[in-house]
């Protein structure tokens, strides 16, 4: 039975998010549908290669569907709120999502050598390693504390918090 459970992950640049996404979807993967979005704040990534049919047709600014026998893009010109990106993909278990803050989604904030306690606001937990001195900090009692290389303790984490959509 389709779960359509999501959680989130935030946290500075550079402090891990993306490869405990990476290593929590491969091992969910095996019992479960994944599915990924990932907030791209600075506009920065590009999915197609210049001079390609793909990059001409999607230049001329209309919405691009390129499918094979292997896989379906989608290239959109317009943003997508979550809601419409959880209908688009519709068939998962489990949205692991990079970013997007304002989400009301349980979040799992990442953080590596320092942590922002900005994040406290919008955080239901903080993955973090050995290069975090706790004593330094001064965590909620609200906010679980998870080890950020202990993918197993994360998963039952997530199992037992993400929201369904």
């Amino acid at each position: 039975m389709q779960k359509r459970l999501a959680i989130a992950f935030t946290g500075p640049s550079n402090s891990g998010k993306t490869t405990i996404i990476e290593k929590v979807a491969r091992v969910l993967i095996e019992e479960y549908k994944i599915a990924i979005v990932k907030n791209d704040p600075k506009d920065k990534a590009t999915f197609d290669v210049e001079g390609k049919d793909s990059w001409k047709f999607f230049r001329t600014g209309a919405e691009v569907v390129v499918t094979s026998p292997t896989r379906t893009t989608y290239f959109s010109h317009r943003q997508k709120s979550i809601e419409e990106i959880i209908r688009m993909i519709d068939d998962f278990d489990y949205l692991l999502v990079e970013g997007l803050k304002t989400l009301p989604l349980p979040r799992i904030a990442v953080f590596r050598n320092a942590i922002d306690e900005s994040y406290f606001s919008c955080s239901e937990a903080i993955a973090i390693d050995d290069t975090i001195d706790i004593e330094k900090y001064e965590i909620p009692p609200s906010i679980d504390i998870l080890d950020l290389n202990d993918v197993d303790q994360i998963i039952g984490w997530i199992k037992t918090h993400a929201k369904a959509v």
